[in-house]
């Protein structure tokens, strides 16, 4: 995985959810989709100084899973016994041992920037993330391809701030909803296929803020929605 790839990857993406190319920068698409979304942050590994990145930062020292693996099997890493007079000697001998491992990918392939990945392929910047394929700025997703700016969602495909949610396709900002179909601005819904600022309905097809409207019309007023969305 690399910058490239990832923006290809997001180009794919937002030429199925809004029909356009991607004109933003991976730090715009940070700033604009993904701005509240738990990710990985960049630390630094405490034996070698490499940029690594760890989805916990509390205990301020690190270890990359490589790194961790290779001392393990060259050294080990029990340690001789010492003279230990107070606990505070306790501690600091523990903390010559605590590093927080990092980059912890799991049978994945193509993965950058990322913590705790697990059977997972082309993902970048993800945190927490299983079963998935093409996935940019994710955080607790399953079973998904091709998915941005996302939170605690699963079997989603295409979709962009899809927060929990599943079932979900060719879709953006959708919360709490299930089996819901090139759609944008969805809350709390389910069954729904191409509606617009909709919440807790069901099985509905060209409805904007629960009201419904002609085919049409309803086209209409999403292309000036997503020229809104890109431009805002």
């Amino acid at each position: 995985m690399n910058t490239d790839k990832a923006l290809d990857i997001v180009n794919r993406i937002f030429k199925s959810v809004f029909n356009k190319e991607n004109t933003y920068s991976l730090e715009q698409l940070l700033e604009k989709f993904a701005f509240d979304v738990k990710l990985p942050n960049k630390v630094y590994d405490s034996i070698t100084n490499q940029e690594t990145w760890a989805s916990s930062i509390n205990s301020g020292s690190f270890i990359t899973l490589e790194n961790m693996e290779k001392k393990d099997a060259k050294d080990g890493w029990m340690l001789p016994r010492k003279e230990v007079n107070t606990l505070q000697d306790l501690v600091d001998i523990w903390n010559s041992v605590n590093l927080t491992t990092t980059e912890r990918v799991y049978d994945s392939i193509n993965v950058l920037r990322s913590d705790t990945i697990y059977r997972c392929e082309n993902v970048y910047q993800c945190n927490d993330c299983s079963d998935s394929k093409n996935i940019i700025y994710c955080d607790s997703c399953a079973s998904s391809e091709y998915v941005l700016g996302s939170q605690r969602s699963t079997s989603c495909t295409f979709c962009i701030r899809t927060d929990d949610s599943k079932n979900c396709s060719n879709s953006y900002n959708v919360i709490c909803s299930n089996k819901v179909s090139n759609s944008l601005f969805i809350q709390d819904c389910f069954d729904l296929d191409e509606c617009m600022f909709c919440s807790h309905i069901a099985s509905k097809k060209y409805c904007i803020s629960n009201m419904q409207f002609e085919k049409d019309e309803y086209f209409a007023i999403k292309e000036a929605i997503i020229s809104w969305i890109l431009n805002s």
